[in-house]
């Protein structure tokens, strides 16, 4: 068992003060966006033995076991942070196995620098995801129904947006979603941002539901992406709860505190609310234009106090663990690698206390007995 010493990323969207609240520590004045625990080459978390990367390369099996290895390859499939959203992230999507696999054969024939500012793949693999949330969490998830879309618009009463909402009634289901997205990117860089202008001080005006689409064009004035947010649904996630993007589903995170893990991927595709770049025809490429339920989940229990977040996806398991304060020591060792991760509280993984931030990387076959009062996250993967 090894300690994780983590990288904070500083993006520029990261609150000021949640990750520092979390681990105790006075705030820097910076953002502190994202804390990652894994084996990502950008940022590694660090051991004793070497960064994680290094410690997993030196003997893959040992470290992530015979069986793992044989399914994803010699590396750690998931990457688990924890999120702080101190104001909106981009509007993104990400891709299958399949288009990123062809995206990343592509873009390497066509000799794209892999730090390219125009670059969409910087990997062959895909990116589903999940965000449990630590605090109360808003974000967006999914298509909504076009008919509720464009009620949601039309009861903004700007001219400029009835093209769409003609649209979304006009066409049936998916063609309406996106006829519209490519309306809406596609559109005059003038014209769009006078209508953000306009759409932005009528949601000023209304508040109530339309109160998250004010900050989202205050905080991206003129950008297509604050028109194309309104065609999600919008989602506050309770402590505890959370949601699962597959490849495809447009998605932002609008504010909180988090656990977010994924498959081992850095892959985006950004529809708005960015200044980065964004490949229209390659965006309508992967995006799925269906409506969907967000789908919040909550953990499943089982027997032995595990609280299990059900997803279809292989590549990573979260779960948690409500530990009371009973004395008693729960054996959480398993044939395959594991991230134990503390939010609450204070535990003993083996001979390392975990507070609320720390955590350890569990070789795989590992004793991991685990004591104390608090909460903890149990990162592994489905072999």
């Amino acid at each position: 068992m090894d300690r994780l010493d983590n990288t904070i990323r500083p993006y520029a969207w990261g609150s000021t003060t949640a990750i520092p609240q979390l681990l105790g520590v006075e705030p820097s004045g910076e953002p502190q966006a994202e804390m990652w625990m894994g084996a990502h080459p950008g940022a590694p978390s660090r051991t004793v033995r070497g960064t994680l990367v290094d410690v997993i390369g030196a003997d893959p099996e040992r470290e992530l076991g015979a069986e793992t290895v044989a399914k994803f390859g010699p590396r750690l499939p998931f990457l688990l942070k924890i999120l702080a959203a101190g104001a909106p992230l981009s509007l993104q999507v990400h891709p299958n196995l399949e288009q990123a696999k062809e995206g990343y054969e592509d873009e390497e024939r066509r000799g794209i620098p892999i730090d390219a500012r125009h670059r969409n793949y910087k990997d062959a693999n895909h990116k589903p995801e999940l965000i449990c949330a630590l605090t109360e969490f808003e974000g967006l998830c999914g298509f909504s129904d076009p008919v509720r879309a464009a009620g949601l618009l039309e009861g903004l009463g700007v001219a400029s947006l009835k093209p769409y909402v003609d649209l979304l009634h006009a066409h049936p289901g998916d063609a309406a979603l996106r006829e519209v997205l490519t309306a809406i990117l596609t559109a005059d860089p003038e014209d769009m941002a006078r209508t953000v202008a306009e759409t932005a001080a009528a949601c000023d005006r209304l508040g109530g539901d339309y109160a998250p689409y004010a900050t989202l064009a205050h905080h991206f004035p003129g950008d297509p992406g604050v028109i194309a947010a309104m065609l999600l649904n919008y989602v506050r996630l309770q402590p505890g709860e959370a949601l699962f993007l597959g490849a495809g589903i447009p998605h932002a995170y609008l504010s909180g505190l988090g656990v977010e893990i994924m498959a081992n991927s850095d892959n985006v595709l950004r529809c708005g609310l960015t200044p980065k770049h964004i490949d229209v025809p390659e965006l309508l490429r992967v995006v799925r234009f269906e409506p969907t339920d967000p789908g919040v989940l909550r953990p499943e229990a089982s027997p032995d106090g595990e609280e299990v977040y059900e997803t279809p996806i292989d590549e990573f398991r979260l779960s948690r663990y409500v530990l009371p304060e009973d004395g008693s020591t729960r054996d959480l060792t398993l044939g395959t690698p594991q991230i134990l991760l503390c939010t609450a509280g204070s535990l003993r993984a083996g001979e390392y206390g975990l507070s609320a931030g720390q955590s350890v990387f569990v070789p795989a076959g590992e004793k991991a007995e685990i004591s104390g009062a608090g909460t903890l996250f149990r990162a592994t993967v489905i072999v």
